[in-house]
């Protein structure tokens, strides 16, 4: 054979050409996570390090124990369940009790996950699964919020952490509002700086939105991470937010409140860009973005919680299909809509 000979191989689809796997995307998504992380466990101390282990533990662990079960290879090794749990994780409100961390955990693996096939077919975000249930099922639990960087909080535990399962837990800490409630319920704007930095209660994933804003222009960076989505979202907010609060600045808070306060920046960035539950085309990513900014707001502004990141990502979540059907290219040599030849 000489040396100008060529083999052409020819393979069945996907047809990897950045050497970008699920597993090494997946890996690098926990990278950009773990900033965020650690500084939840800076501001809450060792409720948050136990809150995130059993998170990710819950997910991880029952992943593995189903792929058993159903004589399966485990799946755990490409680091979905991880992100899951991560995801879960920073979204729960820290004193949470372990037993209903353990359970949400399971929620968002088998009903937001394995149900409908494992990963790439889950239409919903698993986290917010989980999260979602967890919310109906325990809303006191659920929204009681102690406050940051708490004195003591590395060498002590609040007892509502280790509550026993099916018994009500007694908060023996300080408790506040987030500032979103207390915007909208006792008109108490909190600092951007404060909101941006992280020193503000809420759920572990509401801390520095810096952070999380960096990890996603890491993965960004990486390509691994559809841009367009973070960007219509946050821009959304920011335009409805700032068109509202020029109408009536004494009622409606400034657009920057709205971007740095709750899970905003962690839903933006994180879980509406999940490559499976979000839009194929450009123009659907932007539409997808658009709907959840204006969910968010109108959630926030006029319904009666007050965030809404959760419900407006599962509702774009739910229209991801219609999008990708209604916006779908047209194939060469057809005509749109018709599938003749031209």
């Amino acid at each position: 054979m000489s040396a100008f000979d060529k083999t052409l191989q020819i393979r069945s689809s996907p047809h990897i050409l950045s050497g970008n796997s699920v597993d090494h995307i997946m890996f690098h998504v926990v990278l950009a996570l773990l900033p965020a992380a650690a500084f939840a466990c800076f501001a809450f101390g060792l409720t948050a390090v136990l809150t995130l282990l059993v998170a990710v533990g819950a997910c991880v662990g029952i992943e593995h124990v189903l792929c058993v079960a159903n004589r399966k290879p485990s799946t755990v090794g490409d680091w979905s369940a991880v992100i899951t749990g991560l995801l879960y994780g920073l979204t729960l409100p820290p004193g949470l009790p372990l037993w209903m961390v353990a359970i949400g955990g399971g929620i968002a693996i088998v009903v937001g996950k394995l149900v409908f096939g494992g990963l790439g077919q889950n239409p919903f975000n698993p986290a917010l699964v989980g999260r979602a249930i967890l919310q109906a099922a325990f809303p006191v639990a659920m929204t009681t919020w102690p406050v940051a960087m708490a004195e003591g909080r590395f060498s002590g535990l609040p007892s509502s952490l280790l509550t026993l399962p099916f018994l009500t837990p007694r908060y023996d800490g300080v408790t506040a509002a987030t500032p979103l409630s207390a915007w909208k319920f006792d008109h108490h704007l909190a600092g951007t700086s404060d909101l941006a930095l992280g020193f503000t209660g809420g759920s572990l994933g509401e801390t520095c939105a810096l952070l999380i804003g960096l990890g996603g222009l890491y993965l960004a960076a990486r390509r691994m991470l559809n841009w367009r989505i973070p960007v219509a979202i946050l821009a959304t907010v920011a335009l409805f937010a700032g068109i509202l609060h020029l109408s009536d600045p004494a009622r409606f808070a400034g657009p920057l409140f709205h971007l740095f306060s709750g899970g905003l920046m962690l839903g933006a960035v994180f879980m509406a860009t999940d490559m499976v539950g979000s839009p194929l085309t450009h123009l659907g990513s932007v539409i997808y973005g658009v709907v959840i900014g204006v969910l968010v707001v109108l959630i926030r502004v006029f319904g009666g919680m007050p965030e809404g990141v959760m419900y407006a990502i599962l509702i774009g979540n739910a229209l991801v299909p219609h999008l990708d059907n209604l916006l779908r290219p047209r194939v060469y040599g057809t005509r749109a809509g018709k599938g003749a030849k031209a």
